[in-house]
């Protein structure tokens, strides 16, 4: 069978979208490379949500064709959301891509490979248990999509327009999931959604997000779970209530994107300024020591030299632990492309930086707490630019987006197999970073 190279864009659900091709095509006989040099077949699975993303797809479809220019048999596939959201527009571009498919198959990639046919149009595919994946994000952790699609109606986001509304598991599904998942090693599950606190409103029979944590709870070999991409208007009492179980992180994903209450009802969001500090102050009392992620917008149409003093002063107050911070992309057929793109690139990158400026000193702060303190750490895997050091990551650092524990092993415990977890001492801050060693005592 040909041997196929799969590069994965975008976010964190897209990567488990690609762990089901890889597991499709593994059953069918396909085996895989990393060399694109010995490939026969490249699938490029594409992210469609903003400007950046799409630049990122242009530029690895474009190297896909030149890829395919170098041997007459090579077949190039690019599916996913990019597809989904332009596809006449993409197949007008690069009329050479041999097959292309949106978000509906990715459980069919044999078919679409074989038969040479997009089964678009179909509905957005979501995994139940019965799916099979090939993990790739390491030995000891894995992400566990529990949704898809999204039925808010921000009005600078085109996630409804690409991947339609809302649509849970059930809490079943998703448990038996997990279990599968214990069974493969995996000790910390990262629970993904495009609105992880919305989970199983949707549905006739409803299954709370707080009644799958607590069903989570009870999932032997599962050490650590993760609540990532919440809705800050949804984190309700029962929520922070279960936090305090050992096994969930004290860590939470609430993009607020912005302080403003102008710029926020310009983008149909809630929640201004005022309110979000309540909030926080609400999370922090009653979940002691929790870590709290966000992002934020800069350079929305609303958004004057006014409300983005007011970002500011909100940043300074809410002193998030973790933070993005976006350029604004104007989305074709999302209410927000209708009020135009006054704020230039420039000042938009210039607002973003000097936001990240403030984040610094508030992650460097924050990181200096940890000095001489024993942390349990995941680990993940050795540095390749650092002989003898070890990645591993915190309870309070989300894998992929946050910052890593640098460990540095002895020479006893280099070239070695390693536990799941590991008891570090911290010896040293960086901006976004700790460095430590194994703790021996």
């Amino acid at each position: 069978m040909p041997k196929v190279s799969l590069i994965t864009l975008g976010c964190a659900k897209n990567l488990v979208d690609s762990e089901v091709m890889l597991a499709r095509l593994d059953q069918k006989g396909y085996s895989f490379t990393a060399d694109l040099n010995q490939a026969e077949i490249l699938i490029i699975n594409t992210c469609g949500f903003i400007s950046p993303a799409r630049e990122e797809a242009h530029q690895a479809i474009e190297q896909g064709l030149l890829w395919k220019s170098q041997k007459g048999d090579r077949l190039l596939v690019v599916v996913g959301c990019y597809v989904e959201r332009a596809p006449d527009y993409l197949q007008v571009r690069y009329p050479r891509v041999d097959i292309w498919s949106g978000v509906s198959s990715f459980d069919r990639i044999d078919e679409i490979i074989e038969k040479k046919k997009d089964f678009s149009g179909q509905g957005t595919f979501l995994l139940d248990h019965r799916t099979p994946r090939v993990i790739t994000t390491g030995p000891h952790w894995a992400y566990v999509k529990i949704s898809e699609g999204c039925s808010h109606r921000c009005a600078f986001c085109s996630i409804p327009l690409i991947k339609g509304p809302y649509k849970s598991r059930t809490v079943d599904s998703v448990v038996q999931e997990v279990r599968n998942l214990s069974a493969l090693g995996i000790k910390e599950i990262n629970l993904i959604s495009h609105d992880t606190t919305y989970f199983g409103r949707d549905r006739k029979k409803p299954g709370s997000l707080v009644l799958l944590l607590k069903k989570l709870l009870a999932v032997k070999g599962i050490e650590w779970i993760r609540l990532l991409y919440g809705y800050p208007e949804e984190v309700d009492d029962s929520l922070l209530e279960i936090m305090l179980e050992t096994k969930i992180c004290r860590y939470l994903d609430l993009p607020f994107q912005h302080s403003s209450r102008q710029v926020l009802q310009a983008m149909g969001r809630g929640l201004d300024g005022t309110r979000a500090l309540r909030l926080l102050e609400k999370i922090r009392k009653k979940v002691p020591g929790v870590v709290i992620r966000s992002s934020l917008i800069v350079g929305f149409p609303a958004e004057g030299k006014k409300e983005f003093r007011e970002l500011q002063a909100f940043v300074a107050r809410a002193r998030f632990e973790h933070l993005g911070v976006f350029c604004y992309s104007s989305e074709i057929g999302t209410p927000a492309a209708r009020l135009g793109d006054p704020v230039p690139e420039t000042e938009k990158k210039r607002r973003q930086q000097a936001i990240m400026r403030q984040q610094k000193e508030i992650s460097r702060e924050f990181y200096r707490t940890f000095l001489g303190q024993k942390l349990e750490v995941i680990t993940e895997a050795p540095l390749p630019d650092r002989p003898g050091f070890l990645a591993a990551r915190a309870r309070f650092q989300a894998p992929e987006v946050d910052g890593r524990v640098l460990v540095e092993l002895s020479p006893e415990l280099r070239g070695k197999s390693l536990p799941p977890f590991l008891s570090v001492v911290i010896e040293r801050s960086l901006d976004y970073d700790l460095l430590g060693k194994v703790n021996h005592g």
